[in-house]
């Protein structure tokens, strides 16, 4: 094989890679947003048929939500409905521009997907090490969304690799 075939085979075989950087990584950002949906589904079901509160947080300083005023309880209910609302909805566009915009190329998509993770979880996160203002358990409470995380940091590295080279 001469050597310009040589350097064809070599940037083919640079160009599968990048492909394959480019699939693998949108995949595992679209499969972060699936688990941020499901994350928030969860989030939503425990307030109607669980504890009445957050993953991982089954009491407020001893008291259910059966405890506490109904004004309270119900106030307490329409925010973790809202929240659900947004996590669901965020993973809905993170899932949707990474497996049909990510794959096709588009970078605005890419950027897109990035920045609305990062925004939600730039608000949401600090609030947890602000103040033991109420007990949960860490791994419950934060552990599902710190995994959908690294599972879509790797995804968004791989991704921006397949990008870059297009």
């Amino acid at each position: 094989m001469g050597t310009t075939e040589q350097s064809v085979a070599s940037e083919r075989e640079a160009q599968v890679e990048l492909g394959s950087k480019l699939r693998n990584g949108s995949l595992l950002m679209a499969l972060a947003g699936v688990g941020f949906i499901g994350y928030g589904i969860v989030f939503l079901v425990l307030n109607f048929v669980g504890s009445g509160f957050e993953l991982g947080v089954s009491h407020l300083g001893g008291m259910t939500p059966a405890d506490l005023d109904p004004t309270v309880a119900y106030y307490i209910s329409h925010l973790h409905v809202a929240t659900a609302a947004f996590i669901i909805s965020t993973g809905i566009a993170v899932t949707a521009l990474s497996w049909y915009g990510v794959r096709q190329r588009l970078t605005w998509a890419w950027a897109t997907a990035v920045v609305a993770a990062v925004v939600g979880l730039a608000i949401a996160l600090p609030m947890h090490y602000t103040a033991d203002a109420f007990a949960h358990d860490w791994v419950t409470h934060l552990g599902p969304i710190y995994l959908a995380t690294i599972v879509f940091v790797v995804g968004v590295v791989l991704a921006y690799q397949g990008l870059r080279a297009s």
